[in-house]
């Protein structure tokens, strides 16, 4: 039987210690939101060396590193986690899901429709740890195992997804590893699938990789410490623009920065934190 850790490899892999920074944050004393499922994903993996789940399982040397990686995931996670819950739409397709929980830990209204996309590794591995702790979704989970490679269109169709009606989509760490023509296509295909009323929440774009040269050494040699490398992952490919190609497609755009969040949850950071883009699109046509 192959072992978890093996599911969770390459750019999957970053989802675990995405993970275990939610979990840290969950357990801190001031949380900008909770995710009891967090932790229990990370010791599924049976990472050769465990990540830590606790603010009290860090290192001294290594708590600053951690506290701006765990502020980084808090912002992000509490940014998309309010564009979700403020979207009206009825259903909502999380794209690259990795070991997002907001099916459960989010409080969705009655009859709505969430879709996971990703590999069927993951899905497996993600499915399995959270029925062994009884976790029950709260909200039409719809699991879909398909590789954004394939016909992921025809896929999200058959579980049940409507295209007539207004979707909320979250693209969240996924654009920074795909080459510009798969980027390209994912949006089209998003907008062709988009009925009037529709959204788009996406966290990082591939110019903020691209912009900030290598990635942060801090950061990598976190993800190292762990087995994780992090350096080879990005995809530096020229491409549009998606937030100025957007417009053209009659989408109004609004974007923020890591220190708009900052300031708007009040989670202060380094003022040498580097550009990451968020934004979230709504559609006018």
């Amino acid at each position: 039987m192959e072992h978890p850790s093996a599911v969770m490899n390459g750019a999957a892999s970053t989802a675990l210690v995405v993970a275990a920074l939610r979990a840290i944050e969950t357990a801190s004393s001031t949380p900008l939101f909770t995710d009891p499922f967090a932790a229990r994903l990370v010791h599924a993996a049976r990472m050769p060396r465990p990540l830590p789940t606790h603010p009290d399982q860090v290192g001294e040397e290594d708590k600053a590193l951690f506290q701006l990686a765990v502020d980084s995931a808090a912002l992000r996670t509490r940014y998309l986690d309010d564009y979700l819950m403020g979207s009206p739409a009825p259903q909502v397709v999380i794209l690259a899901a990795g070991l997002d929980t907001r099916p459960f830990r989010l409080d969705w209204p009655p009859g709505c429709r969430v879709f996971e996309l990703d590999h069927t590794s993951v899905m497996e591995f993600k499915q399995k740890a959270l029925d062994q702790i009884g976790a029950r979704a709260s909200c039409d989970r719809r699991p879909v195992a398909v590789d954004l490679r394939d016909d992921w269109e025809a896929a999200l169709v058959e579980a049940g997804f409507d295209p007539s009606q207004p979707t909320a989509w979250l693209i969240e760490g996924l654009l920074p590893y795909l080459p510009a023509s798969a980027e390209e296509k994912l949006f089209d295909a998003v907008h062709r699938l988009s009925a009037a009323g529709s959204s788009i929440g996406v966290w990082a774009t591939a110019q903020d990789t691209q912009s900030a040269g290598a990635p942060d050494q801090r950061l990598s040699a976190m993800y190292a410490t762990f087995g994780i490398d992090i350096t080879d992952m990005a995809n530096t490919e020229p491409r549009r623009s998606i937030i100025e190609y957007l417009p053209s497609l009659a989408w109004k755009v609004e974007e923020n920065t890591m220190a708009d969040l900052s300031k708007r949850y009040q989670r202060p950071l380094p003022s040498s934190r580097r550009r990451l883009t968020f934004f979230t699109a709504q559609n006018s046509f």
